[in-house]
């Protein structure tokens, strides 16, 4: 073998090697980001402020700190939202979807409308938001609303059939062994809570503003604002806020181990009619009657049969559709998730991602 003709082709092949290794690192150092870029989205990046900023709605400030990992847990979820948000907003203005400025208006006009300026101002600023986050949030919100109401709810078709199958397959729910209750709820707490989950994310924080705005809503009530949509928008239950208020369908045996006062309100209601607010150890309650059932067996013809047995075939559709539809949307999307990586990577040690930037908290708390 030609020993001088191998050491020149080798000679000639380390350089092309040398040439793309560099090539190839140099391609990598342009991938890479800023340290404080947690996540990209089809080039879109999203910021640890960001994060954070959703973050801090999510904790309460007076309670308990969380631990490092129960605050790294919370933001690799909040996160998560954030890049499902981002695929879903693409989407949306893929289709021409994007909420218009006068829509974004009118919703902000609307979440405005129960304050006076100066406490619509105290609510920015105690959750750390400006005008303007709460605008791009809530043409975030309208966007993807639009998105879903279009490519998942438009697609849900519940038939007669569908509702015969369903009522004779849980004939038992519908047979009511006692008198009950369909009760709806608004409560109002004078504390501020950890979670608010209602349209206006509003919240009394103290005894002088939960009165004022049981009064609020009772004079909307008495000049005929809806129950539910109210509940929705201030409901302080983070359980049923959502629902319109919805208690669901509650046994007489369930009132008996009630507050008697609540018991007493509750019997004394006519179906459709509301009632005064309720004073309790955790604060206000505004009660309304939706209907009252006597004891045996609803029929399918029975109209809240129906309806309950169609929104309960809805809710599990549309639950389905969602979920389906985001797992199509973030495939067909290119996601990296850095904040998950370093948790990763620390392999059970916590990275300095995991910091919180919870602002200092007040002294007696």
């Amino acid at each position: 073998m030609d020993l001088s003709r191998g050491v020149k082709r080798a000679a000639a092949v380390f350089p092309l090697a040398a040439m793309l290794l560099a090539l190839v690192a140099g391609c990598n150092r342009q991938a890479q980001h800023a340290p404080d870029v947690w996540a990209v989205v089809n080039g879109k990046e999203i910021h640890r402020d960001e994060v954070d900023k959703y973050y801090r709605t999510r904790v309460n400030p007076e309670g308990q700190e969380p631990s490092q990992e129960e605050a790294l847990s919370l933001k690799l979820n909040v996160l998560d939202e954030l890049i499902n948000n981002e695929i879903l907003l693409e989407r949306a203005k893929k289709l021409n979807l994007e909420a218009s400025d006068g829509e974004v208006e009118d919703k902000f006009t609307e979440l405005k409308s129960p304050y006076t300026e100066d406490e619509f101002q105290r609510q920015l600023k105690e959750r750390n938001v400006s005008v303007e986050d709460l605008k791009g949030d809530l043409r975030r919100q309208l966007s993807i609303q639009k998105l879903l109401n279009r490519e998942v709810v438009a697609k849900i078709s519940i038939t007669d059939q569908d509702v015969l199958d369903f009522y004779n397959a849980n004939k038992a729910q519908f047979n009511v062994a006692e008198p009950q209750y369909r009760i709806a709820q608004i409560v109002v707490t004078p504390r501020k809570e950890p979670q608010i989950r209602n349209r206006k994310n509003d919240d009394a924080t103290n005894e002088a503003e939960a009165q004022r705005k049981i009064k609020m809503l009772m004079d909307r009530l008495n000049s005929g604002a809806d129950f539910g949509q109210l509940a929705m928008d201030y409901s302080e239950d983070m359980n049923t806020a959502g629902t319109g208020g919805d208690l669901g369908y509650v046994p007489e045996s369930a009132l008996n181990q009630s507050d008697p006062a609540l018991k007493h309100i509750v019997l004394g209601l006519k179906p459709g009619q509301v009632s005064q607010p309720i004073q309790l150890k955790e604060g206000y309650r505004i009660l309304k009657l939706i209907t009252r059932e006597s004891p045996g067996l609803r029929g399918i013809n029975d109209p809240q049969v129906q309806q309950t047995i169609r929104d309960t075939l809805r809710n599990r559709k549309e639950q389905l559709l969602r979920s389906a539809y985001l797992a199509i949307a973030r495939d067909e999307a290119r996601t990296a998730n850095y904040l998950a990586e370093q948790v990763v990577e620390a392999a059970g040690k916590l990275p300095d991602a995991a910091k919180t930037t919870m602002p200092p908290r007040s002294i007696g708390h």
